[in-house]
């Protein structure tokens, strides 16, 4: 059984290389999508360079897509595309689901045993507690522990399952796969027998690996708050860049995971924590000085 990881890809160069020193050892192939859009429907450059990751080179299966998809709202306006406000969200999904499910030829060549897992590039499974001749015909969900800003910056309010994986056999597509219920669900439930989310056979890894999020300098933070899913959200909440920096300063984070999907997100601060360098991958540990900027020291 080999391991496809999948990916996508927009600028975060620093996580993708820790990405793949940290699952290098586990993992056969590295399949990356990067899209020529943001999630906003915004025109960027591909920015993926082969050449800074050759120690990986040989693993690497890189993919592009240039066009949008067909199926986003917009209306016209003397003759100009313009995108209304209440479809910005759900056009936002749809450009990701695009992207993801384009995944599906990077692993063209995996066999049906072959286990294939979809992370976005800032969680990280950890592979050394999954057990191959376990995995049967189970949906692998990995339990991850999250961090913001800095690699120890922990975020305590959230059990967080961002990596998940199955056979290629029982692939639907990497957009099911995303949108998993992470949860055993027992045998006897009727809303397990048609439900394209809920599944009883799966299996959850416990200290299943690290979701290391807005691992990105001030800028760039930005840029991507206001591209993201959830951008119309970030611009209604009139948040300027000076307050993310505060926001970071203070160890803070404004961004509620817990409400639903629909719900507003932006609006009581969270206090994060700084944790032991102990409970960071092994890279990260004997590479502390190398990464010394996205460690924070001051255990206030």
């Amino acid at each position: 059984m080999r391991i496809f990881d999948c990916t996508t890809f927009y600028n975060e160069n620093l996580i993708l290389n820790v990405r793949f020193n940290i699952l290098n050892p586990y993992v056969d192939k590295f399949v990356i999508c990067e899209a020529g859009f943001s999630h906003s429907g915004k025109k960027k450059q591909f920015n993926f360079d082969i050449n800074k990751f050759s120690k990986f080179k040989h693993k690497i299966i890189y993919l592009k897509i240039n066009n949008e998809p067909n199926n986003l709202k917009y209306i016209y306006k003397n003759s100009k595309k313009v995108e209304l406000i209440e479809d910005a969200k759900p056009n936002a999904i749809k450009r990701i689901a695009y992207q993801r499910n384009h995944l599906k030829e990077g692993i063209l060549d995996a066999t049906g045993d072959d286990l294939i897992l979809y992370s976005d590039n800032d969680e990280i499974p950890n592979l050394k507690n999954l057990e191959l001749n376990k995995v049967n015909n189970n949906l692998i969900y990995f339990k991850q522990k999250l961090f913001y800003y800095k690699f120890n910056l922990y975020c305590d309010r959230y059990d967080w399952y961002g990596t998940k994986g199955c056979k290629k056999k029982n692939l639907v597509d990497f957009e099911w796969l995303r949108n998993l219920k992470a949860k055993k669900y027992k045998a006897f439930r009727l809303d397990t027998i048609f439900s394209k989310t809920k599944y009883i056979n799966s299996k959850i890894i416990k200290d299943g690996g690290w979701h290391f999020t807005q691992l990105k300098n001030l800028k760039d933070l930005y840029e991507k708050l206001t591209n993201q899913e959830d951008h119309q959200e970030f611009k209604n909440s009139r948040k300027k860049i000076e307050e993310i920096e505060l926001l970071i300063k203070k160890k803070s984070i404004i961004y509620d995971h817990k409400v639903k999907k629909t719900a507003y997100k932006f609006g009581k601060e969270f206090k994060l924590k700084t944790v032991s360098l102990n409970d960071l991958p092994d890279y990260i540990q004997k590479n502390k000085n190398k990464y010394k900027e996205w460690i924070d020291f001051d255990q206030n």
